[in-house]
């Protein structure tokens, strides 16, 4: 098993998938926990998750056929392409035997499960009112091929609606969490497995990201209310404050950030990563961000830019709990998507790092700049369409 760092000496140099730091401790809970089991659809390969093919194989009690692939009666991946069944299955494991799981799934297609989600957290809201009724072991659910990096499925593979959803539910035991790389990965995974009569929503992608804080910073979003500093991309006394929530977003939010630095000399700028959200409050439904936090970390007065994995309003929504409306500019998900690259799905929805630098270009009245960044822009839109990729300097991997 690998061990995270302790130290990153070059943030953002390096990339890695956190899809495949999950799959490698997935496959060591399995070995370890006889009781542990992986729920998926057909989509564990290709979610990067199979490191626990090395371990056990698929749970299956029929006859099996010569194309089949490894498949065993005592197997503990339960893979059925119905996430109705599996999320029935994975809830009675839970509450039956009060034991951990995990269920994994494409982000559009939580959707199909919403109902039985929230009526999970109805059965916790009334469970919690009971004397004699035990604490139950977190459902833990890992959302992974999402809404921008569909470049082969398209609009129809395109939906973070469920985030929305648990965070809109009044008092829900539900947290959204969005591990930054494959660092934070690793404390996600811990802080599930401890988890107790909540519903855990973990967004990455499968895709190789760039590797920004240590296991130690990790740990301390979970730790201090979901939000911290990074200090290797933050100024004091910053002029505008940069935050993000999701590992996409966040690698945008930084890029725009050093795009600002080399185009405005003097500039001073701050990053505050964001690393769970809860019904209106960052953090954990246990360990909530308080308003003095906030107020350290986000001052009182500048603008924000936000960028957000999910819908921009999901977020703004809890961020004016803590704020003025008018500090913020939210960027994320507009529903505006196709079979395209990688940057256009940002361009397209006005996520990416120069629609976020575009913000303190315009607050700036710097036209130069706004000339600028809107006409890279066009210039990769025009190349996309012609060549079917990006312009390599824009290129994420």
């Amino acid at each position: 098993m690998r061990k995270m760092p302790e130290i990153v000496k070059e943030p953002g140099k390096n990339r890695f998938s956190s899809a495949e730091r999950i799959g490698e401790l997935l496959a060591d809970k399995i070995k370890k926990d006889d009781h542990f089991y992986f729920f998926s659809p057909d989509e564990t390969t290709s979610n990067k998750l199979d490191a626990v093919f090395a371990v056990t194989d698929r749970a299956w009690d029929l006859p099996e056929k010569p194309w089949d692939l490894p498949e065993d009666e005592n197997g503990r991946i339960i893979e059925l392409l119905s996430e109705n069944i599996l999320f029935a299955t994975m809830s009675g494991h839970v509450l039956g035997n009060r034991e951990p799981a995990m269920m994994a799934s494409y982000e559009a297609f939580y959707n199909v499960i919403t109902s039985q989600i929230i009526q999970h957290l109805k059965f916790l809201k009334q469970a919690e009112k009971v004397d004699w009724q035990k604490k139950y072991p977190a459902i833990n659910l890992l959302s992974t091929s999402t809404c921008w990096r569909q470049d082969h499925n398209g609009f129809t593979h395109q939906s973070p609606a469920l985030i929305s959803t648990l965070l809109s539910i009044p008092n829900a035991k539900a947290n959204c969490i969005f591990p930054v790389d494959d660092v934070a990965a690793s404390a996600t995974f811990d802080y599930m497995l401890k988890s107790q009569n909540v519903v855990n929503l973990t967004t990455f992608n499968k895709t190789n990201e760039p590797r920004w804080i240590d296991i130690h910073h990790a740990k301390f979003q979970f730790e201090n209310g979901g939000a911290s500093l990074f200090g290797f991309a933050s100024d004091e006394n910053p002029d505008y404050v940069f935050t993000a929530a999701g590992d996409i977003p966040t690698r945008e939010a930084l890029y725009a950030i050093n795009i600002l630095k080399e185009d405005i000399p003097g500039i001073r700028l701050r990053f505050v990563g964001i690393n769970s959200l809860t019904y209106n409050a960052i953090g954990t439904c246990d360990n909530k961000l308080s308003q003095q936090k906030f107020d350290e970390l986000f001052g009182q007065e500048k603008p924000i830019i936000a960028n957000f994995h999910g819908y921009p309003e999901t977020l703004k929504i809890i961020l004016e709990k803590y704020t003025d409306q008018y500090r913020l500019r939210v960027h994320g998900f507009m529903e505006e998507g196709t079979t395209t690259t990688p940057f256009e799905m940002l361009n397209l929805n006005h996520a990416s790092r120069y629609d976020l630098a575009l913000e303190v270009a315009k607050m700036m009245n710097r036209y130069d700049l706004i000339e600028k960044y809107q006409s890279i822009l066009i210039a990769n839109y025009a190349h996309a369409s012609e060549f079917g990729e990006d312009l390599p300097e824009l290129m994420v991997e």
